[in-house]
């Protein structure tokens, strides 16, 4: 059965695509290269940890979306959105295999007067390059002529209900003016506001800035935390007052190291490298060995050694109150911790099982029983459920690496 979208990519930036297309009625088969991934959306389970839940997933299944496994189906839409998944390789540029498989995937399907949109977060030129010679070679239609090519940045904040896919305004950029109104066609169906960007390079480079600027802001407030904490000053009230200034300022908050899915680029290609970028990204990745450096420190405090230490870690998700562990820092916490000798176990509502160096971490059942016999409990994500005041009198001795805790209560990062 035909379908007007074709969502390809079945991760975290292709489902809240799926879901938003769904809810807006408009009739969407889901794609990945993996068969895997629709496999488990056509049982009523999320492929992926933290994107959608099971009466989500149903809802999905029960309007206007299908998950399927056939290529083929590729050649029968009218829009097809490749979301495929993109991460840092090891010359810190970002790796496009998936992008790449997906494009072939559709181009031996490409229909004429289709509407092609690249998501996935890439370097500029990637559009009007890689992804255009790919489409071309494999189907023998040619952009901007027999098909609409243009580029959309994947916004993406998972977990948050607000302002949601329809609140969020869509960047796009077309390879032509006609391949950037097919695109705002269709973005329109789902979103209250579509901003026309000069072409695809300019749409592409939003996704490079918005990311750097996360990450450059949060490398600012960490570097912000170990230095106070060596002044003797409390930076949450620092940032607490700060804002409050009506202009200039934009609120970050430390923590013990930066996860998610947007992942910082500070080489594009064979151009000059983001110096800026690189730096904050030295930064955020001491940040994990930081944490263990007052969590050692603390414990000398108290007249006691890192190894055989007893350490409890609190919430080892990279965002609050989801299952979603992609680029937390809790792994590497946990693995220098058991370099030093410590006794590591953790505690986390919405992660059932963890392993470390394949090996599994206990997991404690009991809360306030396990904070009472650690010798220190480390807070490094703050879940709704945990009761930090309650916390704070039971732990022998609690670091608060988010600054979540009453004042006075623990230590803070």
């Amino acid at each position: 059965m035909p379908a007007d979208l074709a969502v390809i990519g079945l991760g975290h930036h292709g489902l809240p695509l799926a879901q938003a297309a769904t809810a807006a009625g408009i009739d969407t088969i889901g794609y990945d290269t993996d068969p895997r991934p629709a496999a488990e959306l056509a049982a009523g389970r999320s492929p992926v940890d933290g994107s959608l839940t099971a009466p989500e997933i149903r809802r999905m299944l029960s309007g206007s979306f299908r998950p399927t496994t056939d290529p083929a189906e590729l050649g029968r839409v009218r829009t097809a959105v490749l979301c495929a998944p993109t991460s840092l390789g090891p010359d810190r540029t970002l790796d496009l295999t998936a992008v790449t498989g997906a494009a072939r995937a559709l181009a031996a399907r490409l229909r004429p007067h289709t509407t092609v949109l690249l998501e996935s977060p890439v370097p500029p030129g990637t559009t009007e390059g890689l992804l255009r010679e790919t489409l071309e070679a494999g189907s023998g239609l040619r952009a901007g002529r027999d098909f609409h090519l243009a580029y959309s940045p994947g916004r993406l904040d998972p977990g948050s209900r607000t302002p949601g896919y329809a609140g969020t305004p869509k960047v796009i950029g077309g390879l032509t003016p006609a391949c950037t109104e097919s695109a705002a066609a269709f973005y329109g169906r789902l979103t209250d506001k579509v901003v026309r960007a000069r072409g695809p390079r300019e749409a592409e480079t939003v996704k490079l800035l918005e990311t750097n600027f996360r990450h450059v802001n949060i490398a600012l407030v960490n570097e912000m935390a170990v230095l106070c904490h060596e002044l003797g000053v409390d930076l949450w009230d620092v940032i607490r007052c700060a804002e409050t200034k009506p202009f200039g300022f934009q609120a970050f908050r430390p923590g013990p190291g930066v996860g998610g899915h947007g992942v910082p680029v500070d080489t594009v290609g064979a151009h000059r490298p983001l110096r800026l970028v690189e730096l904050a990204g030295q930064v955020n990745e001491r940040m994990p060995q930081y944490v263990v450096q007052r969590a050692a420190t603390l414990l000398n405090e108290h007249g006691k050694s890192a190894r055989g230490a007893r350490i409890l870690l609190l919430g080892i998700t990279y965002k609050p109150d989801l299952p979603d562990r992609q680029g937390s820092p809790a792994d590497e916490i946990a693995r220098r911790l058991m370099d030093l000798g410590a006794a590591v176990s953790y505690h986390d509502p919405h992660v059932p099982d963890w392993r470390v160096r394949d090996l599994p971490v206990p997991r404690a059942d009991s809360l306030y029983e396990a904070a009472a016999h650690a010798d220190l409990t480390v807070l490094l994500q703050h879940h709704r459920t945990y009761d930090l005041q309650g916390l704070s009198v039971k732990a022998q001795l609690l670091l608060d690496t988010r600054g979540a805790t009453p004042a006075g209560a623990a230590h803070r990062l």
